[in-house]
């Protein structure tokens, strides 16, 4: 066996534990992101006057200082909605 075919026999071994861990952060990025529309939804009531109807994710960054931008569509007006921004489910109304 030559050098360049152990080099590939080591690749072949190794791709399944990083499809793995891939698919684990993705499951684990989709977690905090639903568990930060509840606080996204209460900041939208509370601080920004809204009866929260649809809320999509607008900015998804991950790293050590993660965070999630939604816009939260309100039931009173048609076009209105409100901006939050979540950091580690401390979230901020930004307009």
């Amino acid at each position: 066996m030559t050098f360049r075919d152990s080099l590939l026999v080591r690749l072949i071994a190794v791709l399944p534990a990083v499809a793995v861990f891939a698919a684990a952060g993705s499951a684990m990025a989709a977690a905090n992101v639903s568990a930060a529309q509840a606080e996204a939804k209460e900041i939208a009531k509370s601080m920004g006057n809204c009866t929260p109807a649809k809320v999509e994710v607008l900015r998804y960054t991950v790293g050590r200082e993660g965070s999630t931008t939604f816009k939260v569509g309100c039931t009173e007006e048609k076009d209105a909605f409100v901006v939050v921004q979540c950091r580690a489910r401390i979230c901020t109304l930004l307009r």
